[in-house]
């Protein structure tokens, strides 16, 4: 029989215990001061800390963190924080609980508890890999990402090709990147191709070169990137792009490991590791008849699909703020910090344009603000929901979109009836001009 949850919950006064025991009452509820952190002996699965008073929130996450490093760490925040989330926890929820959702949480973070010993040992495993495959700027913790760091040291100690999948902002050029600085190629060239920006007429010269002579302006030799890359790794980005003749030529060079540049009747032999990239799912292009089937086996020996930032949420709170800390040391300016209901918005929403469009959105962010809190507002989702004034609200949305799109439509409205007069249009909600105008900054609506 599976022994019950045990949780420290670390607050100041008893409020939230009795609320944690109400929603769970099969769990082991401990409440815990911050002063009696150290020197505790009966270590829980995880801590539930009250971030209504952030100071206070802060000091107990030092402390877990410092003295029992391997405890996750939830918060539990207020619906009006003014504060942004402490650094340092694994997850978050706001008050009210939503049904279940206190003990879903609970019970991922919970999940891994059995084998601390493990768990840490993964944890230095994942940190060796980092720093040995050059994977620093690769930002996350979550476990599809870990998975995929795992796999990076087999591939590179093969010299098989390999294909990485995942769509469009997934980082797939820097798992390529890591592969070969695993390899034992790491310190010959890798050289990075994007054959979807490449005319079909010049991917020949751009990876075979040319003889002197070999056309009109060839009055010398020029080298193709396959001799760039000798000894070293080449890396096709969106093979997929690739036209029939290019395939054929691209499967001759690796099926007979040489190549003839243009104009030349010498073939030169090829050392160089194909690692090839699509955000398309080559098998279904072969069933469609769009892509040779002797390619994709040839390129398809060793696969790393890459999961997209939708089923990585754990991620995006860091990577968020990873962007801003380096939009604002290139900016020489302070950090922002990001709101309870900011985080929630960024956390609820789809992200098909993944990391490349979470970067987006937190650098429009960082560019427009001009305090130290980010709130929900001031994050910008396109197209993230859609709110009429006469149609019915979509249940399905979550809450923080759905008062954004309110309040967007209601500045739409008020400016556009007193024909985009600022003064006159916040005369007439209530506010006074100064607030009125910042409110239309944070939607990005001008007015007169």
């Amino acid at each position: 029989m599976r022994t019950s949850l045990r949780i420290w919950v670390v607050e100041d006064c008893d409020g939230l215990a009795p609320r944690i025991r109400t929603e769970c009452p099969d769990i082991i509820v401990t409440p815990m001061r911050r002063h009696r952190i150290a020197a505790a002996s009966q270590l829980p699965n995880l801590a539930v800390v009250d971030a209504s008073e952030h100071p206070a929130a802060c000091s107990s996450i030092r402390e877990i963190r410092n003295f029992h490093p391997a405890i996750p760490v939830l918060l539990v925040s207020p619906p009006a924080a003014r504060q942004p989330l402490p650094e340092g926890a694994d997850d978050f929820v706001i008050l009210p609980f939503q049904p279940g959702e206190l003990r879903l949480r609970m019970s991922r973070l919970s999940a891994a508890e059995p084998d601390r010993t493990l768990s840490r040992r993964d944890d230095e495993s994942i940190r060796e890999i980092r720093a040995r495959c050059r994977m620093e700027v690769v930002i996350g913790e979550s476990t599809p990402l870990r998975d995929a760091i795992k796999k990076v040291p087999r591939l590179g100690a093969s010299e098989a090709n390999v294909l990485i999948t995942g769509e469009t902002g997934t980082g797939k050029e820097l798992f390529a990147r890591a592969i070969h600085y695993a390899s034992a190629r790491h310190a010959r060239p890798f050289v990075p191709l994007n054959c979807a920006a490449l005319p079909d007429t010049l991917f020949e010269n751009e990876l075979f070169g040319h003889a002197k002579g070999a056309y009109t302006d060839a009055s010398t030799a020029g080298a193709g990137l396959l001799a760039v890359a000798e000894h070293g790794s080449l890396f096709l980005d969106e093979v997929d792009s690739l036209s029939f003749a290019s395939q054929a030529k691209l499967l001759r060079v690796i099926q007979e490991r040489e190549y003839r540049p243009l104009g030349s009747q010498r073939a030169v032999r090829a050392d160089v590791r194909i690692i090839s990239a699509s955000n398309a799912a080559l098998i279904e292009r072969v069933a469609a008849r769009e892509f040779r089937a002797d390619l994709y086996y040839r390129l398809n020996v060793l696969a790393l699909p890459l999961p997209t930032l939708a089923e990585r949420r754990d991620d995006i709170p860091m990577l968020a703020r990873h962007f801003l800390s380096r939009f604002a040391k290139e900016c020489a300016r302070p950090a922002p910090r990001l709101s309870p209901e900011a985080i929630r918005r960024l956390v609820d929403y789809a992200w098909p344009g993944n990391i490349r469009e979470l970067e987006s959105v937190i650098q429009r962010a960082f560019v427009l603000s001009d305090g130290a809190i980010l709130d929900a507002y001031s994050i910008d989702l396109p197209n993230s929901c859609a709110l009429s004034a006469a149609g019915p609200v979509d249940a399905s949305i979550p809450i923080a979109d759905a008062v954004y799109a309110f309040e967007r439509h209601y500045l739409s409205s008020m400016l556009s009836r007193h024909n985009g007069n600022v003064t006159h249009a916040a005369e007439a909600a209530g506010k006074d001009r100064r607030t009125f105008q910042r409110l239309l900054r944070r939607h990005g609506i001008s007015g007169a």
